[in-house]
């Protein structure tokens, strides 16, 4: 019991990137939530809100440490984010609210992106893809953010749901069928962003953003 005691407070207080404690983080997880829902409801009511209310760009990445804190995302003006940026935005406002929140992380290929995306990265591997897990009724659940519905119209694929009860991860077909994500490998879960280790892996799989 003392061991799930430590855990649960690991996923739940404040931390650099996902500062839950930021006056921007609090008003936004308030503002996109009802307080008189469940926990569940809740989570459910933030995903679609960082789903939708961020445009996924890969384009204007700052690894610096201030560009990426949940807080700094929430009040740029133009709305947007890649996928480890929203999914740090996700986990900071479900704490707020009391709701383990913590990230995991993975390498996929894309295996229907468009050629702007493979020609910024020289390949069709993703890497470092984020995503956001939520303790729920008992059991932790994956949640990726990343891909809002105006851009899942533009590859043609579904946009990912998002229920509280199932994993929410990566689309698997395109809507014509083909196969559209592919895991390749998982770095694990993180109650933060591990700058660190997502710098030198951008460093070892796309050099050329370095040089």
């Amino acid at each position: 019991m003392k061991y799930q005691f430590e855990v649960s407070k690991l996923y739940t207080e404040p931390a650099f990137f996902i500062d839950s404690s930021s006056p921007a983080v609090i008003d936004y997880a308030l503002a996109n939530t009802n307080a008189n829902d469940s926990k569940l409801d809740q989570a459910v009511s933030l995903y679609y809100a960082v789903r939708d209310g961020f445009r996924y760009d890969p384009y204007q990445i700052n690894l610096t440490h201030t560009e990426l804190k949940a807080s700094t995302i929430i009040n740029r003006e133009n709305k947007y984010g890649y996928c480890v940026e929203k999914a740090c935005v996700l986990a900071a406002a479900a704490r707020v609210l009391g709701i383990p929140s913590r990230l995991g992380f993975a390498n996929v290929r894309n295996h229907i992106g468009t050629e702007k995306i493979e020609a910024h990265l020289k390949t069709d591997v993703l890497v470092f893809h984020g995503f956001t897990e939520f303790y729920l009724e008992g059991k932790w659940v994956k949640s990726t953010p990343a891909f809002n519905k105006e851009l899942c119209a533009h590859l043609n694929v579904e946009p990912l749901p998002f229920n509280g009860r199932e994993d929410s991860i990566f689309q698997e077909y395109s809507k014509a069928g083909g196969q559209y994500m592919e895991y390749l490998h998982d770095y694990g879960t993180f109650h933060d962003v591990p700058h660190d280790l997502f710098v030198k892996e951008l460093i070892a799989h796309y050099p050329h953003f370095f040089e």
